[in-house]
């Protein structure tokens, strides 16, 4: 199969000095962007895209560190903060003609969405979260033998130099480590779009462990601001996830509602990649989530 997403063009769009963005744009109508999760690209879209582009013009990047976006050298904690990150992508929507648009995050891109909604609340019609709790809630969530599950979390939140050089020592298994562990249909991500995913990571080791990192500091500190200031997310808000709250000992509906003003909080069968595992039920979510 071809590592492409069906009915899209592939381009590069600058969007901050010095930075472009890998992207996939394709259909006609009011734009939505989704965005991918670790560890994985833009391509984790291609099921749900390729439906969605009968009516929106869909827009998938690589977030920057990851796939074949540029990966900026991270100079100090706000490179690869989520702020900047969603900075990124409101310029890559405008620079494509969209003033306003709905967007919908997996995993890593979920965190990029939340601050993207909350920074610019404008410019965000409507938000879908897949699989992620707001950073001060996933660390809360965190506790005891259960809370392995999120040991990268903490690797990748040490001082520079340690996790990168750990990762790059074996980093095919450390990124098919998460994409055996969290799926519950190994069929789902085919042996080409698995080795694209490995290639795009191994690459990328220095800026991915940025982008977490960002999560133990800055994000971290931007998020608590808005916690504390009671800064709530406007938009309609839909939260897909695994029961994860079941496994950890949480009520993940409690966790959310605070940040959302007009949420829907519900759980899956299928594992992490849901977008891919059941994209049939994320894109009638999401469709759903786009008419409120």
């Amino acid at each position: 199969m071809d590592t492409v997403i069906p009915g899209t063009t592939t381009r590069r769009v600058s969007v901050a000095e010095g930075v472009e963005l890998n992207v996939a744009v394709g259909g006609h109508g009011p734009a939505l962007v989704l965005l991918h999760g670790f560890p994985q690209t833009h391509l984790m879209w291609r099921h749900v895209a390729a439906d969605l582009t009968a009516d929106h013009t869909v827009i998938c990047p690589d977030l920057r560190g990851y796939g074949d976006s540029d990966a900026p050298e991270a100079t100090g904690p706000h490179t690869y903060s989520k702020r900047t990150m969603a900075a990124d992508v409101v310029a890559l929507a405008h620079a494509l003609g969209h003033e306003r648009f709905a967007l919908v995050g997996h995993d890593r891109g979920a965190l990029v969405a939340i601050r993207a909604g909350l920074d610019h609340p404008e410019t965000i019609t409507h938000l879908g979260i897949l699989d992620v709790l707001p950073v001060p809630q996933m660390w809360e969530a965190l506790r005891g033998v259960q809370g392995a599950v999120g040991f990268h979390l903490y690797l990748m939140a040490q001082e520079p130099d340690l996790p990168e050089r750990m990762i790059q020592a074996a980093p095919d298994t450390f990124f098919g480590h998460f994409l055996d562990l969290w799926g519950r249909a190994p069929e789902a991500i085919p042996a080409p779009v698995r080795r694209a995913y490995l290639d795009a990571c191994r690459r990328n080791v220095p800026s991915i462990v940025a982008d977490y990192r960002a999560s133990a500091g800055i994000d971290l500190e931007h998020d608590l601001a808005d916690q504390e200031a009671g800064h709530r997310l406007s938009m309609p808000v839909t939260v897909l996830q695994q029961d994860w709250g079941a496994a950890l000992g949480y009520d993940a509906t409690a966790l959310w509602r605070p940040w959302a003003r007009d949420l829907r909080h519900a759980t899956v069968d299928s594992g992490h990649f849901m977008a891919e595992e059941d994209p049939a039920l994320i894109v009638k979510e999401l469709r759903d989530l786009l008419r409120r």
